[in-house]
């Protein structure tokens, strides 16, 4: 039986909007909601929430979570996972890495995620969705995938639409092909996830700004479909639409 641990990578320090993990939504903070969501998926065999901050892990243990400190020099919230990965690596099988930012996850999709793992061949696994919108196809932000139709593995990861029609009027592309945007959500066997922050920055993730991209040119990477969506906060304005939730 697979074991599978999420882990909620999680820091004070934020660009653009600092201290986020402990902003109120509602009247709990959001590191609590993240944690309260992904314990109630039903393949998880144990959350932890991964900082470096006192004040998250002070926080965390208050309201009867489970929380482990980590290094303050990790660029991303994968290395920090890797880090824990490293810690748990004989205990359990898959580690999914549950953003810090995101309240209102589903755990459902979380469960999605998982299941992809059911298939022993499943190195990393993520979750992606149709886009639907003109301006979310040409959004930088938003990382485009495509993936083969035999294995749904992704063959290449970009912020640019993929595929581009050269002949076509970017307004109508989305008619003529569909579109898939990552969710942001990716599982990893233990081991992989233990040593991928050793693996060197490639040429085509810093052109993309993308890590995922370094992944892939050394595993594949299972993707799947998605319908359910989630609100990212990263923003002010995002805060605000966050209260639409509670």
């Amino acid at each position: 039986m697979t074991k599978i641990l999420g882990i909620i990578p999680s820091r004070y320090g934020s660009q653009r909007l600092r201290g986020k993990a402990l902003i109120d939504i509602g009247g709990k903070t959001m590191v609590q909601r993240v944690f309260e969501q992904a314990s109630k998926a039903q393949k998880l065999d144990k959350v932890i929430v991964a900082t470096d901050d006192e004040r998250i892990f002070t926080h965390v243990k208050d309201f009867g979570g489970e929380a482990i400190m980590t290094s303050h020099n990790h660029p991303t919230g994968t290395d920090r996972c890797a880090e824990v990965a490293l810690r748990f690596q004989k205990e359990y099988d898959v580690c999914i890495n549950i953003q810090g930012d995101e309240p209102f996850i589903n755990p459902d999709q979380i469960d999605e995620l998982a299941r992809l793992f059911s298939d022993p061949k499943t190195e990393i696994g993520t979750l992606i969705s149709r886009i639907e919108d003109y301006d979310e196809l040409f959004d930088h932000k938003e990382a485009k995938v495509v993936f083969n139709a035999k294995t749904f593995e992704a063959m290449y990861i970009s912020r640019s639409p993929i595929p581009y029609y050269k002949d076509k009027i970017q307004p109508q592309w989305l008619k003529l092909h569909p579109y898939y945007k990552n969710l942001g959500i990716y599982g990893f066997k233990t081991d992989i996830l233990a040593n991928i922050s050793q693996l060197p920055m490639s040429a085509l993730e810093i052109a993309e700004g993308l890590e995922q991209v370094r992944w892939l040119e050394h595993y594949r990477i299972k993707v799947g479909i998605s319908k359910m969506s989630t609100l990212s906060i990263d923003t002010a304005d995002d805060l605000a639409k966050a209260s639409k939730f509670v």
